[in-house]
């Protein structure tokens, strides 16, 4: 049918600029987080591509349902304002006929959403995760650059090496200045140092060296001379147990371990397909177009509904994840309560229902006194 292939080719275009839009903002604002995050020593500078495509992945839900309602809402704007949907209404169609092209074009698009937020979204958290500990999990020595001072994954050692050899294992004119468990200031010094490993942890051995102890509680200044001496700097190898942060969890495992941390999880997750499926019906029931308010009054409307149910959002996660708040409870309330006034809502402007116009049937006023042509005024 002409109506509905005419509304839902508009959809489709409306949809892709602003998906394109949109991706570019978030896409520019994650990319300046993660190199900050790679110039602190959080993010590995090789693999900053690699994260960033990561986090784009799991921001993709929550980019496509803003795309989807602002689509919507500029389409709907837009024929309100060209007077298109005073030619479809004439025609015999209703607002509440609206939702028939804007739920098929709609539906691939909600269903995309519920499978990220489910299983696309704990997976890209998981994989960032693993990509930041394995590399704040390093040796020491793997952190250190030739010529630069580099601080310790623990932030109580710096190292410095002159020169390094080509396989990275051995330095030369080694530096390391310490912070030990009683407060000793530790300041050692070699010609050279090596990486060994001793029962699967690694050990740099300065070879030629001199080692300063100062405590400042008795001032006790120690030095030493030594031909050799081993330290410890951290395992050879990454040995990780699995990341077990609540947005890296399974939704299975949420949904298998009801404690009270993933019951707030599981209902953000399930609150954000909902939120999305709100969002359509909203912006059929709400979208007006006021002359006065000009085009940015839709996409200001847009924005505060946005930013208000996703706030709701997260404070029914923490309460739920507190134990104050029941998950379905919290469900039930916050989507059912948006889903039911905007049911309401549609319901009012598909009747062309007035409480102003009911309050004046129920309590007419008065007339005014008719005013006679002589009469002073």
């Amino acid at each position: 049918m002409l109506f509905h292939s005419s509304i839902r080719t508009e959809l489709a275009r409306s949809f892709g600029a602003t998906l394109v839009v949109l991706f570019t903002v978030i896409l520019t604002m994650l990319l300046i987080r993660t190199l900050g995050a790679a110039s602190r020593g959080s993010v590995n500078p090789e693999e900053v591509m690699l994260v960033l495509g990561y986090t784009v992945l799991g921001y993709t839900q929550t980019i496509l349902t803003l795309a989807l309602f602002i689509s919507i809402v500029s389409t709907l704007a837009r024929m309100y304002r060209d007077s298109e949907m005073i030619i479809w209404f004439a025609s015999g169609r209703s607002l509440a006929g609206f939702l028939g092209p804007v739920v098929r074009f709609a539906w691939p698009i909600l269903l995309v959403i519920t499978l990220m937020v489910l299983f696309v979204w704990p997976w890209t958290n998981l994989q960032t995760a693993e990509l930041r500990d394995r590399f704040t999990s390093r040796g020491d020595l793997e952190r250190v650059a030739p010529g630069q001072f580099q601080e310790s994954s623990s932030g109580r050692r710096v190292f410095f090496i002159d020169k390094d050899t080509a396989d990275g294992n051995e330095g030369r004119n080694v530096f390391i200045s310490s912070i030990e468990d009683d407060g000793t200031e530790v300041v050692t010094s070699a010609a050279s140092g090596k990486i060994e490993p001793v029962d699967d942890r690694s050990f740099l051995v300065l070879r030629h060296g001199q080692r300063l102890e100062s405590n400042p509680e008795n001032n006790r200044v120690k030095v030493s001379e030594f031909e050799e001496y081993g330290a410890q700097i951290g395992v050879s190898a990454v040995q990780r147990n699995g990341v077990d942060a609540l947005k890296a969890r399974t939704t299975w495992r949420l949904m298998n371990e009801p404690e009270a941390a993933n019951k707030g999880e599981l209902a953000w997750r399930i609150g954000v397909a909902l939120t999305a499926i709100n969002l359509v019906l909203l912006a059929v029931a709400t979208t007006v177009s006021n002359p006065r308010a000009g085009r940015s009054g839709n996409m200001m409307f847009t924005l505060f509904a946005f930013i208000l149910y996703f706030n709701l959002l997260n404070i029914s996660q923490r309460m739920v994840s507190t134990g104050r708040l029941n998950m379905g409870l919290s469900l039930i309330v916050l989507h059912g309560g948006v889903f039911t006034l905007c049911l309401l809502w549609l319901i009012k402007r598909h009747n062309n229902f007035s409480i102003r116009t009911q309050l004046r049937k129920l309590l007419p006023g008065k007339t005014p006194p008719a005013i006679s042509a002589g009469s002073e005024v």
